[in-house]
């Protein structure tokens, strides 16, 4: 496994839906960078036994985690503890781009 890793280099968009970018992956954890067109939306749901931690890289999201939900630009960090139901939008104009870790990794 790679120690070391450019998520610019990592960032692949798609028309068609959100596009999850896998950065690194162990038994323990999970580290990604998801990337959202204008208007593509990670629907709500929860983890069991995981919780999620999303960084804003670049762009603006609107995050909900459980009853709230607010608009959060570049630097702000958003902690979807397990069992609690989170989701993303990215209400535009531009791209969006969000850091994502996960401990422990869900059951596939």
């Amino acid at each position: 496994m790679e120690s070391f890793a450019e998520i610019d280099s990592l960032s692949v968009f798609s028309a068609d839906k959100m596009k999850k970018n896998n950065i690194f992956a162990t038994k323990r954890f999970f580290c990604d960078v998801y990337c959202f067109e204008p208007g593509q939306a990670q629907e709500p749901h929860a983890h069991v036994g995981s919780d999620k931690l999303y960084l804003v890289v670049d762009g603006l999201a609107r995050i909900r985690i459980g009853d709230e939900e607010r608009d959060s630009g570049p630097g702000a960090a958003v902690l979807a503890p397990a069992g609690v139901q989170h989701g993303v939008v990215n209400p535009g104009p531009g791209r969006l781009r969000l850091l994502v870790v996960m401990a422990p990794p869900p059951a596939t």
